[in-house]
Formats: structure tokens, C-alpha cells, sequence
């Protein structure tokens, strides 16, 4: 099934695996809180067991260095798209207020970006990350 929107992350390419992993899943977190139509019915198996629903289309996660992530940050700014992003100081906080404020401390063009979290219609999700591959 194709559906009308798109959900892409991108994450820097030299973080270690458990940040990438980390970061995919705080953007994943933040993008379905802010856009609930994400998520999809929650599961049952053929015992009745209920578990949560999960993402209802694919996420698709590309791999960027730090002037791709940038540019793809500003690109995102220039359609005045609403996105989650994931800074480097953040892998030294331990609670959500205290993100907020590094986060807050920050001028944009200082934030040192290494995760982005998009969700928006197909084709403009695809000229924001044109030139991208996925992570490997």
C-alpha cells in the first residue's frame, strides 16, 4: 500500500550504533506524539493478549554527515515544516526538561544536529532528503 505521507528520519552517519538506535527511537517517540495519525490500531494475538499499536507506515531512515544534515535541517525550515530533531548534547542529559533547555539554549545555527525526524506528504519528504542513502 502506498500511502499519501511519508515518515523519514535521518541520523548521522559516524554516531555509535546504540546512538543511532537512540535517536531513531526518541524521533519515531516525538514525531507520533505530535502527528497521532502515525500510529495504527493496537494489536491482539489469538490468545486476546492486547499490545500498543505501532507506526502504521513504514519509517524510512537515512544515513547523513554533518553538512547533509544541515542541509536538510534548512531545507525542512524553508517549507515551514514542523520536525523533531535530536542534538549531540543530548546524549549527556538524562531527563526530558533537561533536553529542552540545552535545546533552548542554543541558537539554530549552533545546534550540533545528529538526528531529524520528518513527517509530511510523499513528494515533500522526497525533495528533503533527495541525495540521501539510507543508513547503513
Amino acid at each position: 500500500m502506498l500511502y499519501p505521507t511519508k515518515t523519514a528520519l535521518v541520523i548521522r552517519n559516524d554516531l555509535a550504533a546504540w546512538q543511532k538506535a537512540n535517536v531513531a527511537a526518541f524521533l519515531s517517540g516525538g514525531l507520533t506524539h505530535h502527528f497521532p495519525e502515525m500510529a495504527g490500531e493496537p494489536y491482539r494475538d489469538a490468545d486476546a493478549t492486547l499490545y500498543t499499536p505501532l507506526i502504521r507506515e513504514p519509517v524510512f531512515v537515512y544515513g547523513a554527515d554533518a553538512e547533509a544534515m544541515r542541509r536538510t535541517y534548512e531545507r525542512a525550515r524553508n517549507r515551514n515544516l514542523t520536525f523533531a530533531i535530536y542534538t549531540e548534547p543530548l546524549f549527556k542529559t538524562t531527563n526530558d526538561n533537561d533536553n529542552r533547555a540545552s535545546v533552548a539554549a542554543t541558537p539554530r545555527d549552533a545546534l550540533d544536529l545528529v538526528g531529524l525526524g520528518f513527517h509530511a506528504e510523499r513528494k515533500i519528504i522526497d525533495k528533503l532528503i533527495n541525495g540521501l542513502k539510507f543508513l547503513a
